[in-house]
């Protein structure tokens, strides 16, 4: 079954490879380079889950994250982290907001497609 994946990260070659290994798995990829360009996405293209990078400039994944699920529109829809942020806190923060998963840079393809089936 093919999903929309929303890829969130500043960081272009981070947002390439994602994109490499969503569309490889047979996924429609989404791309959006800031945490307030994947609220706008996400509101406007309902993707079936995003996964957001934390350390972004204007607004990082955290507050994106935070907005996604406060709002109506967008509160159901699945966010895994995958990020530098590899502190215990940052993970448990990640939890607190709703995160449904949380996967730290450098990571595997297998990492990825595993939160993709989950």
């Amino acid at each position: 079954m093919s999903r929309r994946v929303l890829i969130v990260d500043d960081a272009l070659a981070d947002r390439s490879n994602l994109e490499r290994i969503v569309s490889a798995a047979g996924h429609i990829a989404l791309l959006a380079d800031s945490g307030l360009q994947a609220v706008e996405r996400a509101k406007r293209d309902k993707p079936d889950l995003i996964l957001m990078d934390v350390n972004m400039p204007d607004m990082d994944g955290f507050a994106a994250t935070r907005r996604l699920k406060a709002d109506e529109a967008t509160k159901n829809i699945p966010v895994v982290f995958v990020t530098g942020k590899n502190q215990k806190a940052d993970m448990a923060w990640g939890q607190m907001l709703g995160a449904k998963g949380y996967v730290t840079k450098p990571y595997s393809a297998e990492q990825i497609l595993a939160q993709l089936s989950a």
